[in-house]
Parts: C-alpha cells; sequence; structure tokens
C-alpha cells in the first residue's frame, strides 16, 4: 500500500512542485512586510513627540492632507494610533491602491506618501496570482489565481500521502523517522530535511493550505462557511490587502477633498470613541464611518465599526465586533490563521519558518528524486 502512496506522492509533487515551491517562498517573505516596509522608512511612519505634547485634533490633521490631494483623488479617511504616541497618522487615499498619505499628528506635516514596496507587490502577486493579472471580461477565467488554486490542493494531497509514506512501523523507527542528519554527508541531510522537516512543519501548512483555498474558489470558500455555521459574503477582499474606512462625498472640489465633508467632526467622533473605548489600539475616521480595532490576539482584524451623522458628529449605529454575525468574524478569523498574526510575534516566526520549510520541500524532493532515477540508470548499465 505505501508503494502506491509513494507514486502518487511522487507523481503530484514533480510536475507542481515548482509552482509550490513559489507559493510557499513568497509567502514567507510576506510575513514580516510591515516591520520591514517601516523600518526601511522610518522617516514616513515614525515620528519623534515632543514632551507633553498632544497631537492636533483629527478634523485639521484631515484638512491638511485633504488640502495636499491632486486632482481627482480622494481622502477616503485618517488612522489614529491612540496608544502609540511615535506612530504617524495615515490618510487613507482613494488611488492608488493601499497608499496613504503620513501624517506627524503633533505638526500637521505631511510626511509623504507610503505606499507598498515593488518587492512585496511583487511577492503578493506571486503568491496570490503567480503574476497573472486578472481578467477584464467579467465572468472570464483568471488562470494565475487557478493555478495557485489547483497547485495548493495539489499540496494538501501531497502532505496527506506525505504522512502515509512516512508512518513509521515501530517506536524506534519513529525517533530516527525525526531525527535532522547533519553530519553524515548530503544524502542523509537532504532525505532528513525532507522527511523530518516535512512532519515538523506538516499541521502548519495544513492550516495554511486549508485556509488559502478559501481566495481561490467560491465553492471551497461556501463549504468552508457552511462548515462554521456561517454564510460566505459575495465578494472577499483580497488575502494581505487593507481596506480603507467606507464613505466620501458625491463632489470633489480642486484639491481632490470631497467639497461637503465637515472634518471638525471626525475629531468628535475620534474623541467619544477614545474615551469610551481605551483598549483601542487604533481607530480610522472616514465620512460617516469609524472603524476601531482593539490590541488582542486571535482575530487581529476584529474591528468594532461605526456610523455617524457627518453634519453633527452623532453617532448612529454601533456595529460592535462581539455582536457581529457569523461570517465576519471568520473572515477575520482565516485570514489571521492564515498568515499566522493571531498568536502574536512568536507565532508569525513560526509561520515564517514553517513556510521555508515548505518551500524547501519541492527542492529535497527533487534532489531526491532525480538521485534515485540515476541510481537506476547506473543499475541498468551494470548488468
Amino acid at each position: 500500500m505505501k508503494k502506491w502512496f509513494l507514486r502518487f506522492h511522487l507523481w503530484l509533487s514533480v510536475p507542481f512542485g515548482i509552482v509550490i515551491f513559489l507559493i510557499c517562498f513568497s509567502g514567507a517573505m510576506l510575513v514580516f512586510e510591515r516591520e520591514i516596509t517601516e523600518t526601511l522608512r522610518p522617516e514616513l511612519y515614525r515620528v519623534e513627540p515632543p514632551a507633553d505634547a498632544r497631537p492636533l485634533p483629527l478634523g485639521e490633521l484631515a484638512e491638511r492632507a485633504a488640502a495636499a490631494l491632486p486632482e481627482g483623488v480622494e481622502l477616503k479617511g485618517v488612522t489614529a494610533f491612540p496608544d502609540n504616541p511615535s506612530a504617524a497618522y495615515r490618510a487613507a487615499l482613494s488611488s492608488p491602491p493601499r497608499a496613504s498619505l503620513m501624517i506627524n499628528p503633533y505638526t500637521g506635516e505631511v510626511m509623504g506618501v507610503a505606499e507598498r514596496p515593488a518587492f512585496f507587490r511583487f511577492m503578493f502577486g506571486l503568491h496570490r496570482w503567480l503574476l497573472d493579472s486578472r481578467p477584464e471580461e467579467e465572468g472570464g477565467i483568471f488562470w494565475g489565481k487557478m493555478a495557485v488554486g489547483v497547485s495548493t490542493i495539489v499540496f494538501l494531497l501531497v502532505l496527506l500521502t506525505g504522512i502515509v509514506v512516512w508512518w513509521p512501523r515501530t517506536k524506534r523507527a519513529l525517533g530516527n523517522s525525526l531525527k535532522l542528519t547533519l553530519r553524515k554527508g548530503r544524502f542523509p541531510l537532504w532525505r532528513s530535511l525532507h522527511v523530518a522537516g516535512g512532519m515538523y512543519a506538516l499541521l502548519l501548512l495544513l492550516v495554511m493550505c486549508l485556509t488559502g483555498l478559501t481566495w481561490s474558489f467560491a465553492w471551497y470558500r461556501n463549504a468552508f462557511y457552511a462548515l462554521f455555521g456561517a454564510e460566505a459574503a459575495r465578494t472577499v477582499s483580497a488575502h494581505g490587502a487593507s481596506s480603507g474606512a467606507r464613505g466620501g462625498g458625491e463632489s470633489r472640489g480642486k484639491a481632490g477633498r470631497t467639497a461637503s465633508v465637515d472634518f471638525s467632526r471626525w475629531q468628535e467622533v475620534y474623541e467619544r470613541l477614545a474615551a469610551a473605548h481605551p483598549e483601542y489600539r487604533q481607530i480610522q475616521v472616514g465620512d460617516g464611518t469609524a472603524t476601531a480595532q482593539a490590541r488582542r490576539f486571535g482575530n487581529t482584524r476584529a474591528a468594532d465599526r461605526y456610523r455617524f451623522d457627518p453634519s453633527t458628529g452623532e453617532i448612529l449605529e454601533a456595529g460592535l465586533y462581539r455582536d457581529a454575525r457569523e461570517a465576519g468574524p471568520l473572515r477575520g478569523w482565516i485570514y489571521s490563521v492564515h498568515v499566522g498574526s493571531w498568536g502574536g510575534l512568536p507565532m508569525r516566526c513560526l509561520y515564517f519558518l514553517t513556510a521555508l520549510f515548505g518551500a524547501s520541500l519541492p527542492l529535497t524532493g527533487y534532489y531526491l528524486w532525480i538521485r534515485r532515477l540515476r541510481r537506476k540508470r547506473r543499475g541498468a548499465h551494470s548488468r
């Protein structure tokens, strides 16, 4: 029986190994994207808070940000960080995607535009779509997205068949199979990396595959949500993407800001939320909407959402995370579990190493397969 599982394991791994390597490697590169980006550009993301100084009113900062925008670009919201006095405020823009205008909250200085670095844009496109572009026609086949989804399913089957192939018959064999052999030559090293390394990384790799497939196939997403008693939304935001506050006026002025927005009300809403909920680590206020996140483990995308009257600042509706329907929290949990943010920095370090191990499995597997083929050929020639 193991012989047939080994063949199945090999037949799946050889044609899809390169794609699996690219998906795992690019995923590992994205784990610390935020930390690396902020470290490389500290002048954009960090400020020096003056002694005993308080941030300027959020409404005033929004006014300055809106005045700095070019024609056709709209201010979607301003994000403040109440528990981090050294963090620059972020003004979300309507374009380009994922771009923010960074503002010094103490001086009102516009520090520049923060965009996703080209390296991480490349890695994200590789991880999600193999650098393919979305089809222009609605309903067209997104081949890159499908290739990633199919390769993830194959990787899932490779991992499961690998368990059967690896399964030891005795307790002694179990101990030997989980040892990394470092000093006995190239073949024992690569074999132990493939076998023992694969077993150590197995659980988290399975978790990454099972959650990652929700972004590839609607049928899988629907089944996954149904398994947890929730109904999948019709549209799901792309993995790793951040969304700004909803809203915006109907007519824009020359500076690109919404002419009808009363930014003074934004400060009132911010102060009300910050005073009532000191646990909020991040508060984003837009035109008529506000989103607030607390510092927590688990679902790191958990947020309370508010709707307010833009003309008076009165809170009209509060959608608290604890009262949210199953689908909303589940989306956040899927993302948090997929990228490892649910367990803080130690868990993300573990996810980074696991993704690298996942990327190494096709390489070590190819080495073992090619070596096996060479040994067979030598045996055939020696007869």
